[in-house]
């Protein structure tokens, strides 16, 4: 999402949760008065339900100024906080408050201490019940794109650290840590000795099935070893799903996770755990392209928490199988057509002639393997009885220089011993190029014995009238 986009409100969309809503005239900013009640529901269960703010898409850079900031924090407060009385601010869930904000920035932003400190500020003014602010920064420490929020100058609830589309994701740990890539200890370092708030929970964010995240996934069985790893650092919150839809699709993931974390009810619908752990997944929305989200989590809290994040993580395609291809083609043609098959060179063959029938079927299978194999042409070609039509074969280098010794007669016919440029090819192409190359030049031959009939006529012709001429 943007915090200053059209017509001076905030600009997100909910993906297919939107199409329920109507655009706030001159805005970018949905009327979902379905989600405020669905809102409602979750807190009512215990839910805890935040917004996060940027995301993979999101383009705005943060602001110009740190009046800006505070400016735009006061925005967000307004639109999504609890309702001002006398206020006329456009609000997308009408009376329903979100729970707090989540950071989400995987580029470079502007005065983004100055914006959430303020909100920070606003947050602390409420008594009805506590706020959440929170963010997710990739892996690799420091975080660049959220430095300026988590290194020291603001209050963050937790973290839900990406580990995954990194080197530092959770598909490169390894029980022996010296040779382990995944790197928890560097966050939980980050918490105790850099992060304003020394009681802030780090929550392993993960992806939630195969195609959730270009790389990290790894199953649920493998990820109970890093979450019993995780447990022995004090600032272990829980784990992060990457996303609600991934996650619950994939059989079994939640529950396996919810045990590891030490709650042995199995609930997919909830999580809790004596040490505080939370389960969070997040359910993808869309903002200016499809990779914005809701959010929601309980961070530190006993309760569990379904977030959403506005960042999209990238996502990935499945990897390409070893291609085969076996195809079967019938062709059952509606007018007639010609076909030809070739006589064998011990035959003799008659005057050309071509054919037509009106019930020929062509039958084609191709299969295509990786193997190193020759290359091999199986075409079979059936038609009614018929007179058919003999292809004639490629004339010699020499042709022309053997006609000089054919005898001229006016009543030559050039094209009455075509067969004989045949005779004796199968033999000695065989011989030469193997039985599987002359399958396929055989079939060469065969579509194109009417051209070379013609072509051959022409040239004896032209031969005939040289002879002539001399």
């Amino acid at each position: 999402m943007m915090v200053n986009g059209p017509g001076g409100a905030p600009e997100i969309d909910f993906a297919v949760t939107s199409q329920d809503c109507e655009v706030f005239e001159g805005t970018q900013l949905k009327h979902c008065p379905k989600i405020g009640e669905d809102i409602k529901k979750c807190q009512e269960k215990g839910k805890t339900i935040l917004l996060s703010i940027g995301g993979a898409t999101y383009s705005e850079g943060g602001f110009k100024n740190e009046d800006d900031a505070k400016a735009g924090a006061k925005l967000m407060w307004e639109t999504f906080g609890p309702v001002k009385e006398g206020s006329k601010m456009k609000r997308p869930f009408d009376d329903a408050a979100l729970d707090g904000f989540d950071f989400d920035f995987e580029s470079s932003v502007t005065h983004m201490a100055p914006f959430a400190n303020e909100l920070r500020a606003l947050i602390n003014k409420e008594t009805d019940r506590k706020y959440f602010l929170t963010a997710a920064p990739q892996c690799p420490y420091p975080d660049q794109a959220d430095k300026d929020i988590l290194n020291g100058p603001v209050y963050i609830d937790a973290i839900w650290v990406q580990f995954y589309n990194n080197f530092c994701g959770v598909n490169n740990f390894n029980k022996d840590a010296t040779s382990s890539k995944y790197n928890f200890e560097e966050w939980d370092n980050w918490a105790k000795t850099v992060s304003k708030n020394k009681d802030v929970k780090v929550i392993i964010g993960v992806p939630a099935d195969t195609t959730a995240a270009s790389t990290g996934y790894i199953p649920a069985d493998k990820l109970v070893d890093v979450i019993e790893y995780s447990k022995k650092f004090e600032s272990f919150g829980g784990v992060m799903m990457w996303d609600v839809t991934q996650a619950y699709a994939n059989d079994g993931f939640i529950d396996t996770v919810v045990k590891a974390l030490g709650d042995g009810s199995g609930d997919s619908g909830s999580s809790s755990s004596s040490n505080s752990a939370s389960t969070t997944t997040s359910a993808s929305t869309s903002t200016n392209s499809p990779n914005t989200s809701q959010s929601s989590n309980a961070p530190g809290s006993s309760s569990s928490s379904s977030s959403s994040s506005a960042s999209g993580s990238s996502s990935s395609e499945p990897e390409m199988p070893t291609p085969t291809a076996e195809t079967t083609t019938t062709d059952a043609p509606a007018k007639p057509t010609t076909t030809s098959t070739t006589n064998s060179a011990t035959e003799a063959a008659p005057k050309p002639t071509s054919t037509s029938t009106s019930t020929p079927t062509s039958t084609s299978t191709s299969t295509s393997t990786q193997q190193a194999a020759a290359p091999t042409a199986d075409s079979t070609t059936t038609a009614a009885p018929a007179t058919t039509t003999t292809p004639a074969a490629k004339p010699a280098k020499d042709d022309e220089d053997n006609d000089d010794d054919m005898p001229v007669s006016p009543d030559y016919d050039p094209t009455s011993d075509l067969s004989d440029l045949t005779k004796g090819a199968d033999a000695a192409g065989s011989a030469l190029l193997g039985s599987d190359l002359f399958g396929l030049l055989k079939g060469l031959q065969q579509a194109n014995g009417p051209v070379m009939n013609v072509a051959q006529g022409l040239t004896k012709n032209l031969r005939f009238a040289r002879r002539i001429q001399n």
